[in-house]
């Protein structure tokens, strides 16, 4: 499902043409009927549908919120596993309340740059999804993880489990998906990936790209291990494709988002 909405961002806007670029950059994935490393072809265990872009009010961030949870529910009460492309990363707050309306209180893994824990001012800002959603009961807060972080938050009262981005970069990924998993358990898993996560050489089309990120190949690495959790939501955030002019983000999107499919396949 895509949102194509980037009013809630803070540096630069651009990540509404998010799910048309990770689309148009899919198509160089296709040919390879078997993806290295599987076993299988995604069709053999998965049946996927494109739910297409939500329509709302554009300039409206309160029809896109009220938009994103009605649909989301949708498809989480017909118990289907929701994959979503933004836009930036506010929509993963609706995307959340749907979810536990149907499932209950989630573990969270999130990859990211920014913890976006922010107690901010403002009622929509990509930077504070994770300040509200404990807040309202959507996650449990020790049953999450962060990985990635690279910029500055409240260390000495900081919610979250967090493996900043020296530590992922340093670690051995079965070091750092050893504490995933001991962290989130079997509770059901939202898996939120924001693109900045990746260093900018790996994904320069982003509104807040920050130096010292992880590389697409280790990244891909520790979500392949992630296979066996109960993900029962996933999504793909903040790529821009207008900042890059090869498609590299784009491509780096589709790629993280197919290697989400494969994990969810392979569990059954």
């Amino acid at each position: 499902m895509g949102v194509p909405y980037d009013l809630a961002t803070t540096g630069r806007s651009g990540s509404r043409y998010g799910p048309n670029g990770i689309r148009q950059a899919s198509a160089q994935l296709r040919w390879e009927e078997k993806r290295w490393p599987w076993t299988f072809t995604l069709a053999e265990k998965l049946n996927v549908v494109d739910y297409g872009d939500l329509h709302f009010n554009v300039g409206n961030s309160e029809s896109m919120m009220t938009s994103v949870e009605s649909e989301a529910y949708k498809i989480f009460s017909a118990d289907k596993i929701l994959l979503t492309f933004g836009g930036d990363h506010f929509i993963t707050l609706p995307l959340l309340r749907a979810a536990h309306k149907h499932h209950g209180k989630l573990a969270l893994i999130h990859f990211d740059a920014h913890t976006d824990n922010d107690y901010g001012e403002l009622s929509f800002d990509h930077g504070t999804m994770f300040h509200h959603a404990p807040r309202e009961g959507l996650i449990d807060s020790d049953k999450t993880i962060q990985i990635g972080i690279r910029t500055a938050y409240n260390y000495s009262n900081h919610p979250f489990k967090v493996i900043n981005a020296e530590q992922a970069n340093n670690q051995s990924v079965d070091e750092i998906v050893r504490a995933i998993k001991e962290t989130v358990g079997d509770t059901p898993v939202y898996l939120s990936f924001d693109i900045d996560c990746l260093d900018p050489a790996f994904a320069p089309g982003t509104g807040t790209p920050v130096s010292g990120g992880l590389t697409s190949n280790r990244v891909l690495q520790i979500i392949r291990a992630l296979s066996g959790l109960n993900i029962v939501a996933m999504d793909l955030m903040e790529v821009a494709p207008a900042y890059d002019n090869a498609e590299i983000t784009s491509l780096a999107g589709a790629t993280i988002a197919l290697e989400m499919l494969h994990i969810v396949a392979n569990k059954k």
